[in-house]
């Protein structure tokens, strides 16, 4: 598979990926699949995930979750994957879930890391009903998503408002606060990521919203952040963190996201 720009190890992985796919769900039921994030927007670092999205005609039968769930764990589960190959984060929504557009939306199934534990347990959806970050996902797809099979995003896909992206955003911070102890870096580039786009309007890499960020924070709040962001691309270890300075920071930066809210959402 030749995917301008893309390293040779992700082309590999996408496209097992896709036989994945093919194998597991009927003719007809995949409309289009996109690779997103930082694989086609030159942001890959040292532990980026590998972002996929699907559009599907129906919703998945039991069975044809646990087979995506079959093929893909040993495509993505650090113990089993090629080496150079990354952990996966694919999603599959249902069109008529977002089309016409509505909120709050949802997905029918997801495979991540964080939930491989669930899945291969038989578990096959351990997310709640509705997923305000599907209207994120969504909207990054349709930006910037590269058509891998069927049709291209924006033909399946109806646009989100920006009003239901600030809104999806706001309704994701306390799940995403309540990890802060335990997943710090990414909680605090989301974090940054959110406040820069609420305040500009643009979907920014991590690291881009960081810098974006940094400029913008008191220089106490500083130094956790700038770790964060040195992590996320291989450049400091971040093997421990000050969890008061990274709650503060953490503060710091929903107090100004509150402030660049609209007055009507100005309560996260």
């Amino acid at each position: 598979m030749t995917l301008d720009g893309v390293p040779d190890p992700v082309a590999a992985q996408v496209e097992s990926v896709l036989r994945v796919l093919d194998r597991a769900l009927p003719s007809g039921a995949l409309l289009g699949a996109s690779l997103y994030g930082s694989a086609v927007s030159g942001g890959l670092r040292p532990d980026s995930d590998l972002d996929l999205f699907g559009v599907l005609s129906r919703r998945l039968t039991d069975a044809e979750k646990g087979a995506l769930v079959e093929g893909l764990v040993p495509l993505s589960w650090r113990r089993l994957r090629p080496a150079g190959w990354r952990p996966l984060e694919l999603t599959l929504i249902v069109q008529g879930d977002v089309r016409p557009w509505r909120y709050p939306p949802r997905f029918d199934f997801q495979y991540g890391e964080w939930l491989r534990d669930a899945l291969v347990a038989g578990d096959l959806a351990p997310w709640p009903a509705v997923n305000p970050d599907v209207a994120i996902q969504v909207t990054m797809v349709i930006a910037r998503g590269r058509a891998l099979a069927g049709s291209p995003p924006a033909s399946l896909l109806d646009p989100v408002p920006y009003d239901d992206l600030v809104r999806a955003m706001r309704d994701e911070l306390p799940p995403l606060l309540d990890d802060l102890d335990s997943d710090t870096r990414n909680v605090l580039l989301t974090l940054a990521r959110v406040w820069a786009t609420v305040a500009t309007g643009e979907l920014r890499s991590k690291d881009s919203a960081a810098d974006w960020a940094l400029a913008r924070l008191d220089a106490r709040h500083r130094p956790i952040l700038e770790l964060a962001r040195g992590a996320y691309l291989g450049e400091a270890n971040d093997a421990s963190y000050d969890l008061v300075a990274a709650r503060g920071a953490a503060s710091a930066i929903v107090r100004h996201l509150n402030a660049a809210l609209p007055p009507a959402d100005a309560s996260v």
